[in-house]
């Protein structure tokens, strides 16, 4: 068995720990979440672009401090800033907000065409969050979960779940963006951010509850 590896006994096992490790915990979620709910909630109120984005970055400043004063970590809120900021600059630039969206929905198309390829070449995406889990591993052979043939094949239907997550993302977004639905859109948002991701997670869950690939089977080059 790979050294590194003892401790599991399935493949199954083995993805699980990782993922675990990976995914972080649900209230940077829900943080992340607030922005977006704010700039609904404006726009409802005022129907207009400024004090929508103003109310995004009133409820991100309001979640930074209460991390503040808890002594909580505010990396999850770098990519919600960098997110409010990017969507700013589409917004503001064509005077619409549900411009404020369109960032988001192109980030979930090029994402399920990537994942769509990645499984397709037989580099599945969730194969390289498994590796990025273990720094220590992935520092001595970041490509060493792509020899095992188990690991590639647990990797490749896990990324097939996100496939989905980003197709439906997209299939219901984008409609309602060339229709400039911006509440429903906002509403939307919400719904398929972490909801819907649980939802991925728990058939992930289902994947790797079910499965019995033996991780002791040693490592070998994948065919293709």
């Amino acid at each position: 068995m790979p050294e590194g590896w003892g401790e599991h006994a399935t493949v199954e096992e083995l993805v699980r720990h990782r993922l675990s490790q990976a995914i972080g915990g649900w209230r940077g979620a829900i943080d992340a979440a607030v922005p977006t709910l704010a700039f609904t909630a404006g726009w409802i109120q005022a129907q207009s672009v400024r004090p929508a984005l103003l109310a995004s970055l009133v409820g991100l400043a309001v979640v930074t401090v209460v991390r503040v004063v808890r002594r909580e970590p505010l990396q999850t809120l770098g990519s919600a800033a960098v997110g409010i900021a990017v969507a700013a600059f589409f917004a503001l630039r064509s005077g619409k907000a549900e411009d404020v969206f369109l960032p988001g929905i192109l980030w979930n198309a090029a994402f399920g065409v990537l994942s769509l390829i990645s499984v397709l070449v037989r580099w599945p995406m969730l194969g390289f969050v498994v590796a990025a889990a273990d720094p220590a591993d992935l520092a001595e052979d970041p490509f060493r979960w792509r020899r095992h043939r188990g690991i590639v094949k647990v990797a490749s239907t896990l990324t097939w779940v996100l496939v989905g997550l980003y197709a439906v993302r997209v299939a219901v977004m984008l409609p309602l963006y060339r229709a400039g639905e911006v509440s429903a859109l906002g509403v939307s948002k919400i719904v398929l951010g972490w909801p819907a991701y649980l939802l991925a997670l728990t058939a992930m869950g289902v994947v790797l509850l079910r499965g019995r690939t033996p991780l002791d089977e040693g490592e070998r080059t994948p065919a293709g």
